[in-house]
């Protein structure tokens, strides 16, 4: 095997290699041997196949196949022998569009593009001005958040009368222009129906002012338009609807108001458990610090993108631009040249954020252990559970949740990701000048609309 190298520039270099009939007719002979000890072909006996027929039928696609695989394992040893980083991944040379004749040749010669790593060194320092900013928990805040949790501890309770809003239960059945049951008809006995959802106001004032075992004529179609709604109300497939009527009667059997729970021990057991909470001060300090660690989460997400933006300013180095071009062209299908040049400046921003991850972890010599990936795990699992209003999450139910996480290659890369990111962002906290901010929440929604 002859490998050479041609650097074009700082970025950009060719790699050619040429195969010799030494490097990969061993490992060729070897599988036609495996292949005439278990070939069944008609007239022979298993294992008794002429080699001359094997190689008739079999050597073209064998030595194919192996000598992809010498090329494969020769550039992978070549470029980490070398310790030589590339971008992407090597591509075949743009310039040679030499056919390979694998039916006459004995000696074959590759040439692939290398894209290469710039060379990089940041250093930071205190000079390095980056905002962390501390969102304030108002009172509007504190109020919309106890609301929210009142609401999802609330419940349906029996009223007399209608007024818009409520929950009716009943039965309902298809009617005539006469108010009669239509045969065959359609029909449904204890369903639950929501004013509240209703979209014509007309239908919905139908309703208004009536109590348990009253009457009402309406068009379910004005009333909930909505097709999947209304198959899911009236229980018939959706091809069914239109060639059915929207004339229907409910006879209203009971009337449930939502209502919010009140504020007291019973919410505050129910929401952190038997006598955590004692009073309304208690609870709204519990409220306000789930808050400001939910905010917490949107700091340091922030942080994360200044932090990012101050050190692609403050790191100069170049791209092989071209060559990232094609490649992300090339493995992406769905993409065309036009497309690629319209999007490549976030392309190129996001290969700088990696560069810059990958030098600060070796140079700091960062690593994520295996217990720092499972308490990441388990707080990205408490992250979930909270966006369903769960907070109070037993620790065994976490932990279970973050090693089946991990146990996924995909998911345990992501937890392994976002927890070397965060060590960069602490190592950068504690490096540069950080300048803490307070600030209201509708100023902090609005530096996103900045960038």
């Amino acid at each position: 095997m002859n490998i050479t190298r041609e650097n074009i520039d700082n970025l950009n270099a060719v790699l050619r290699m040429k195969v010799e009939a030494v490097d990969y007719e061993g490992a060729v002979e070897n599988v036609l041997k495996d292949y005439k000890k278990k070939a069944r072909i008609d007239g022979f006996r298993p294992g008794m196949v002429p080699m001359g027929l094997i190689k008739k039928l079999y050597y073209k696609p064998v030595l194919v196949d192996e000598v992809n695989k010498v090329v494969s394992d020769a550039l992978y040893k070549y470029l980490k022998e070398g310790n030589i980083k590339i971008l992407g991944e090597p591509l075949a040379h743009k310039e040679e569009d030499k056919e390979i004749d694998f039916d006459n040749d004995k000696e074959f010669e590759f040439a692939f593009d290398l894209g290469l790593s710039p060379e990089i060194n940041i250093e930071i320092t205190s000079k390095d001005k980056i905002p962390y900013y501390t969102i304030k928990v108002g009172k509007k805040e504190l109020d919309e958040y106890r609301d929210s949790v009142t609401r999802r501890f609330g419940d349906f309770i029996p009223v007399e009368e209608t007024t818009g809003d409520e929950l009716l239960k009943g039965d309902l059945v298809q009617v005539d222009n006469n108010g009669n049951p239509v045969e065959g008809g359609v029909r449904n006995d204890d369903v639950s129906m929501s004013l509240d959802m209703m979209k014509d106001e007309k239908e919905k004032a139908l309703f208004i002012g009536k109590k348990p075992g009253d009457e009402v004529i309406f068009d379910v179609k004005n009333a909930y338009p909505n097709e999947a709604e209304l198959s899911s109300l009236l229980k018939v497939k959706k091809e069914e609807l239109d060639m059915l009527g929207g004339t229907f009667k409910m006879k209203i059997a009971e009337i449930k108001k939502f209502e919010k729970a009140e504020i007291n021990q019973d919410l505050f057991d129910k929401v952190y458990g038997e006598g955590e909470i004692k009073d309304i001060a208690e609870f709204d300090k519990k409220l306000t610090d789930e808050i400001s660690n939910s905010y917490q989460q949107e700091s340091e997400y922030r942080f994360l993108i200044d932090t990012r933006t101050a050190l692609l300013k403050k790191a100069k180095f170049d791209l092989p631009v071209e060559f990232l071009k094609r490649w992300i062209l090339e493995t992406n299908e769905k993409l065309t040249a036009e497309q690629v040049d319209a999007d490549f400046s976030s392309y190129e921003e996001d290969f700088r954020w990696q560069l810059i991850k990958d030098y600060l972890v070796k140079q700091q010599e960062i690593r994520v252990t295996e217990e720092e990936a499972l308490q990441t795990g388990k707080a990205m699992a408490l992250a979930q559970y909270q966006q369903y209003g769960i907070s109070n999450v037993p620790e065994e139910y976490l932990e279970h949740f973050a090693k089946d996480m991990l146990d996924k290659p995909e998911e345990a890369r992501r937890i392994y990701d976002r927890r070397l990111e965060e060590k960069i962002l602490d190592f950068v906290r504690k490096t540069a000048g950080i300048e803490d901010k307070e600030i209201s929440t509708e100023k902090f929604r609005k530096l996103f609309e900045q960038n």
